[in-house]
C-alpha cells in the first residue's frame, strides 16, 4: 500500500471547538528566550554603515516582539546578553545579563529595545561593558531556569543563540565539555537550541568547530544548518497577522457500514481573519469589565431564571410552547459522525455547490486504532477510481445532518521531500433542494465574434499567478498600525501599501492598446465611463409630454389651488401655462415670483 505520509500533518493536536482560544489552555503557549552574544567583535560596523551584528540582532528582537502581540499576544518572551561585564541573573552566574524576563510582549518592551538601538557602543560599554570570561553553559542554563521558575507553563520552549564567534572556548576543553552537557539537558527537558550564526566580513563561520555538538546528536539525519541571511530576513519581516494553531475542530468516526468504522480528524483550513472584539473598559480606571444579562418580567419586574422560561412559535395565530429539552430533542437528529451513503464520479460535482467553506478529514488513531490503514486504503481507491464519497455528516450533538462530498487529495513533496500538500479529504458541503434558487435571466444584447477575439486576446494579456497568500487584508493591516502606532506614541501609523488594487501602469504596459481597442468594439462613439448619458428626446415623447401637461391643467382650478396654498406644487412649467391661460399680468420668471403673481389676482394673502 502506498506510503501518504500521514505522520507529517495534525500530529499532535489538541481535541478543541474552533471558537476556544487555544492560548487560554494550559500547554498550548509558546516560549521563546534570544540568547544574544555582546563580545567586541558583535559590535564592529560594517562598510556604508550598516548595522552592526547587535544591533541587527535587536532589531530582530524588536520585530518578533512585534510580531507576537499581533499573531500570539499570550506568548512568552526574553532577552538574556552574555558576553558582559555587568551581572543580573537569580544564580549570580558571571557575564551574564537578563536584559528582558520571560513574559508576554507590550509596549514598554518594544520601546526600550527601540532606545538600546539607537544607543552607540561606547555607551553600551560603559552600561554593560564587554567579557570573554563567560561560560555558555551557565548561558544556557540561566535560559534553562526562566523556563522552569515561569509562573505560567508553556508547551513549546525554544531558546535562539545569536553569536559571530564559531568557538567561543577554544582555549577550555572543560568549558565545551560542560557546554555539550548542558545543551543535552536542554533537549531532554523538551527546549530547543537554534543557532543564528552571523558571519564576519571576508571570514567563514564553522560549525564544526564548537556549535555541531550542541545542536546535532548522533542520531540526527540532516546536520546542515540553513542560511544565516535568510534565516535573518525571516526574522526581520514583519508580518501582522493572527497565528492559528494547528488542532482539530471535532474528531468523530466516519461509519463506512455495519461494524466498520474509523476515526478522523476534522480541520478547518481557511477561515475569515475578523479584527478583535474591542474590550469594555472602566471609564476612570481602565480596568476591564465583565457584563452580565439578566431577563426581568415586563409587569413585575421580577427576575426569571433559565427554567422559568420557554420557547415559543407561533402557528396559526397560535403560540405553540416548547420547554428546553423539547427543543433540544427537536433539533437531535442521531449520534455525531459521518455515515457513508456511496460513491459518486468526481464529475458529478459542481463547483457552484458551494455553500459554506470546505472542512478537512485526516485519519485519528486516538479515536479507533487501525484509522490511518484503513483511511490509506479508501483514500487510494477513490483516486485510482475517479469518484468521491458521499455521507450524511452531523457535526456535532443538537447540530442539524448535511450531505457532504469527501473530494480526496493526494499528497505533494517538494523538491527536497517536503510536504506541501497532505493527503486526505476535502469536505465539501452540498446544497439541498431548497438551497437552489431559480434565476430568470432576460434577453441582453449578445457579442458578436471581433468582441470575443478581442476580449480573449485582452485576457490572456492580463493573466498573472494568483494565490491568496501573496495579498494581505487592507482592513486587517490598517488596523493593527493604528494601533501599534498608538501603543508606541507614534505620530503617524506606519504606511502600509493595498496590494488588493489593481496595477493600472502594469496593465497599460502590457495591454493598453488591446484595451482601447477593445473599447472602441464595445462602446458606442463618444462614450465616457461614469458620466450618464441623457436619451435623445423624440419629437413623438415632446408632443405625448405636452398633451400630458395640457390634460392634467384642463382639471387644475387656479383660484382654488391658490386658496388651499397648494401651487407650490406645481412646476414652473405648469404655472407659466396657467398664467397664460388665466391671462394674470405677470413679471419674473422664478417659480416664487409666479406664485405672488397669481396670490395677488385672486387676492389670496
Amino acid at each position: 500500500m502506498a506510503d501518504f505520509g500521514f505522520a507529517r500533518f495534525g500530529e499532535d493536536e489538541e481535541n478543541d471547538e474552533d471558537e476556544y482560544d487555544p492560548q487560554t489552555r494550559w500547554g498550548m503557549k509558546d516560549g521563546l528566550i534570544l540568547l544574544i552574544d555582546c563580545s567586541k567583535s558583535m559590535f564592529d560596523e560594517g562598510d556604508d554603515d550598516e548595522d552592526s551584528h547587535f544591533q541587527l540582532c535587536l532589531r530582530c528582537a524588536k520585530t518578533t516582539l512585534q510580531n507576537k502581540i499581533i499573531s500570539s499576544d499570550k506568548d512568552l518572551m526574553g532577552i538574556v546578553f552574555f558576553g558582559t561585564e555587568k551581572s543580573s541573573n537569580p544564580s549570580e552566574f558571571k557575564h551574564i545579563f537578563i536584559y528582558q524576563e520571560l513574559d508576554q510582549p507590550g509596549a514598554p518592551r518594544i520601546l526600550n529595545l527601540e532606545d538600546l538601538i539607537e544607543e552607540s557602543p561606547k555607551i553600551f560599554s560603559k552600561e554593560y561593558g564587554h567579557n570573554t570570561g563567560f561560560s555558555l553553559h551557565e548561558a544556557l542554563w540561566t535560559c534553562q531556569n526562566m523556563f522552569s521558575n515561569s509562573p505560567q507553563r508553556v508547551n513549546s520552549k525554544r531558546v535562539m543563540l545569536f553569536t559571530n564567534n564559531d568557538n567561543p572556548h577554544a582555549a577550555s576543553q572543560q568549558l565545551q565539555r560542560q557546554a555539550r552537557t548542558k545543551a543535552s539537558d536542554l533537549a531532554e527537558t523538551g527546549i530547543d537550541l537554534e543557532l543564528m550564526h552571523l558571519q564576519k566580513p571576508g571570514e567563514s563561520f564553522d560549525v564544526s568547530k564548537f556549535y555541531k555538538d550542541l545542536l546535532f546528536t548522533s542520531d540526527d539525519e540532516l546536520t546542515d544548518l540553513p542560511d544565516p541571511a535568510e534565516r535573518m530576513e525571516e526574522l526581520l519581516n514583519r508580518v501582522r497577522s493572527k497565528d492559528h494553531k494547528k488542532r482539530a475542530l471535532r474528531r468523530i468516526q466516519l461509519t463506512l457500514g455495519e461494524g466498520l468504522s474509523l476515526g478522523v480528524g476534522v480541520y478547518g483550513l481557511v477561515r475569515s481573519c475578523p479584527k478583535p472584539y474591542g474590550v469594555k473598559l472602566n471609564r476612570e480606571t481602565n480596568e476591564e469589565l465583565q457584563s452580565h444579562s439578566k431577563t426581568y418580567l415586563k409587569d413585575t419586574g421580577e427576575v426569571l431564571m433559565p427554567q422559568d422560561l420557554k420557547k415559543a412559535q407561533t402557528y396559526g395565530g397560535r403560540q405553540i410552547l416548547f420547554e428546553n429539552d423539547e427543543v433540544a430533542e427537536i433539533k437531535r437528529f442521531g449520534e455525531s459522525g459521518l455515515q457513508l451513503m456511496g460513491f459518486k464520479p468526481r464529475s458529478k460535482l459542481k463547483k457552484y455547490y458551494h455553500v459554506k467553506p470546505a472542512q478537512f478529514l485526516y485519519p485519528d488513531e486516538s479515536t479507533v486504532i487501525g484509522s490511518t490503514t484503513l483511511f490509506t486504503a479508501l483514500l487510494k481507491k477513490c483516486l485510482e477510481r475517479d469518484v468521491f464519497p458521499l455521507c450524511r455528516y452531523i457535526p456535532g450533538k443538537n447540530m442539524a445532518p448535511r450531505f457532504v462530498a469527501l473530494l480526496p487529495q493526494v499528497e505533494e513533496v517538494d523538491e527536497h521531500k517536503v510536504q506541501v500538500t497532505p493527503p486526505g479529504f476535502h469536505v465539501i458541503f452540498l446544497p439541498f433542494a431548497d438551497d437552489f434558487r431559480r434565476v430568470k435571466l432576460e434577453d441582453a444584447p449578445r457579442a458578436n465574434m471581433d468582441q470575443i477575439d478581442k476580449a480573449k486576446e485582452l485576457v490572456k494579456k492580463l493573466q498573472f499567478k494568483f494565490t491568496s497568500e501573496s495579498f494581505e487584508n487592507p482592513v486587517l493591516q490598517k488596523y493593527w498600525r493604528n494601533i501599534e502606532a498608538l501603543a508606541l506614541d507614534r505620530d503617524a501609523p506606519e504606511e502600509m501599501t493595498d496590494y488588493t488594487m489593481p496595477n493600472e501602469k502594469g496593465m497599460e504596459k502590457r495591454a493598453g492598446k488591446i484595451i482601447q481597442e477593445f473599447k472602441d468594439l464595445i462602446f458606442p462613439d463618444g462614450y465616457e465611463p461614469g458620466v450618464k448619458r441623457k436619451a435623445p428626446a423624440s419629437a413623438a415623447d415632446a408632443a405625448a409630454k405636452k398633451a400630458k401637461m395640457e390634460g392634467a391643467m384642463a382639471m387644475l382650478d387656479v383660484k382654488k389651488e391658490a386658496q388651499e396654498g397648494r401651487l407650490g406644487k406645481l412646476t414652473v412649467a405648469v404655472l407659466k401655462e396657467l398664467i397664460k391661460r388665466e391671462g394674470i399680468p405677470a413679471s419674473g420668471s422664478k417659480k416664487a415670483d409666479l406664485i405672488d403673481c397669481i396670490n395677488s389676482y385672486y387676492g389670496v394673502s
